[in-house]
């Protein structure tokens, strides 16, 4: 198991507490398959006895595959203040298959629920499953979702609701919180035992280094980095950016009150919870900017066994300088890409900004505008281009599609190549709330059909799917304000 850590101040050993009458609600074969579990005709676990497992129902801690389930102590900033200790207060590390670490969310209480009980609800873990899964297919680094098994078992959020536990897998369930715990005890040796662990198991290329802590830290900022980038490439908001909920292998983890655009919105916050707007679209980068400072905070015990205390600010410093220009970088890649352009000139930043604030200001739908760019001709006129249609400055947006047009002339591909590769890179489908709500109300009446449709969907986003087209609109107008929480 990749978190190997023992003792008081590192894990406890929770067990399970198990939900009355567990079934399937979803299951994930893509996900199975990282595990190298043996599944049935019906694409669930030809041994039956997993749903139990899944459940947590089973006595794991007296199971031969997963003896010695944990949940883990970290600490955290939460909206940019100090919350001290938190922990796994919902989940449970069983154990590792193949690689993958699988842990239970709403498993029930832990040493770490503090005043909450445990629980996941179905609405929130249909939402986690939907999206994990979804977010692989678009090639941005995640957790993964394995499973849903629900329950009638009533929990209370906002109102009354149904249990579920959900299944997840990530090579390393780690943390930035599980560094600024240890840093916040001045507990350096266990601080040294969490680093070596990472670099041993998840950045082996980090042992050559002359400074290897350091060097550790770097690659966790370039990730992190180029994650942030990528999220804003296809309109994702995360919703609770804490230093608590960012992966120290640079995965998308937490999914709470996150949320794809629909009409883009250059400052849309996703969670309302985040009144001030802490963790909106625009912000992303600059909070996950901010969270690899705290992290660096937790590092420079590690550093300073090596250099003194001037030396190891000025290394640390040094590093974290470079997350906005990992990041500036790949966020031009990825939007030339979305572009189709090939090539890299000077003015396409200009391009890029000004089609994003035009965009901003008549709210187009963003998935949906740039997967239908791939159709703009080289050859075309302005007035040619349905798009503009939408826009409401009309001279502006002209002016936009005449200088785009004059860009694409200057690429050496041909429209269809041109498309192909535009059609790669801009999805066609992603987990629109309004269709994620319709699967949950459906599954609130024991119809699960449409969470495994919309997983089908989800799986493929870059492909047409014709007889799925509906699933590409945006939301209709009484859907389309449908507001998450952090209790989502």
């Amino acid at each position: 198991m990749a978190f190997k850590l023992t003792g008081e101040d590192a894990c406890k050993k929770p067990l399970p507490t198990p939900i009355p009458n567990p079934y399937w609600v979803a299951f994930s074969a893509a996900s199975a398959r990282l595990i190298d579990l043996s599944l049935g005709r019906d694409n669930l676990p030809s041994d039956p006895t997993w749903l139990e497992v899944l459940a947590g129902n089973n006595p794991i801690n007296h199971s031969e595959i997963f003896p010695n389930p944990i949940s883990t102590a970290y600490s955290g900033h939460q909206f940019g203040v100090w919350a001290g200790q938190l922990g796994d207060g919902r989940a449970i590390l069983l154990g590792e298959m193949a690689g993958q670490e699988l842990q239970l969310k709403g498993a029930g209480k832990t040493r770490f629920s503090r005043m909450g009980d445990g629980r996941a609800v179905l609405r929130s873990s249909i939402r986690e499953f939907l999206c994990s899964e979804a977010m692989y297919a678009l090639g941005i680094p995640t957790t993964r979702a394995l499973s849903i098994v629900g329950s009638d078992l009533p929990v209370r959020r906002e109102s009354v609701e149904t249990a579920a536990v959900c299944a997840r897998l990530a090579p390393s369930f780690i943390r930035i919180g599980h560094f600024e715990h240890f840093a916040s005890l001045q507990n350096t040796p266990r601080l040294k035992e969490l680093a070596d662990l990472l670099i041993n198991e998840h950045y082996p290329e980090c042992k050559q280094s002359q400074n290897n802590y350091l060097d550790l830290f770097t690659r966790i900022c370039e990730r992190n980095a180029t994650l942030a980038a990528q999220w804003q490439s296809v309109g994702f908001c995360h919703g609770v950016l804490n230093s608590d909920n960012i992966s120290v292998l640079g995965l998308t983890m937490d999914y709470g009150p996150f949320g794809f655009m629909d009409q883009f919105q250059i400052d849309h916050i996703c969670n309302h919870s985040d009144q001030g707007g802490r963790y909106a679209y625009h912000r992303q980068p600059q909070v996950m900017h901010w969270n690899m400072a705290c992290l660096a905070s937790a590092m420079m015990p590690l550093i300073e066994l090596t250099a003194d205390v001037d030396e190891a600010e000025k290394l640390l410093r040094s590093a974290l300088e470079q997350f906005p220009l990992i990041y500036a970088k790949t966020w031009q890649s990825l939007f030339r890409k979305k572009l189709g352009l090939a090539s890299s000139l000077d003015r396409d930043m200009d391009l890029i900004e000004r089609l994003l604030q035009a965009m901003h200001e008549s709210r187009i739908d963003f998935t949906n505008f740039f997967r239908k760019l791939s159709d703009v001709k080289a050859g075309a006129t302005v007035d040619q281009i349905p798009l503009r249609d939408n826009f409401i400055n009309r001279p502006a947006i002209d002016q936009w599609f005449s200088d785009y047009l004059i860009r694409l002339n200057e690429e050496s591909s041909d429209d269809l190549h041109r498309k192909q590769r535009m059609d790669e890179v801009n999805p066609k489908y992603i987990l629109r709330n309004h269709l994620a709500q319709v699967a949950i109300d459906k599954a609130k009446e024991k119809d699960f059909s449409e969470v495994a449709t919309l997983l089908r969907v989800l799986e493929k986003p870059f492909e047409e799917q014709p007889q799925y087209e509906s699933y590409s609109y945006p939301p209709p107008a009484d859907l389309s304000r449908i507001e998450v929480s952090c209790s989502s």
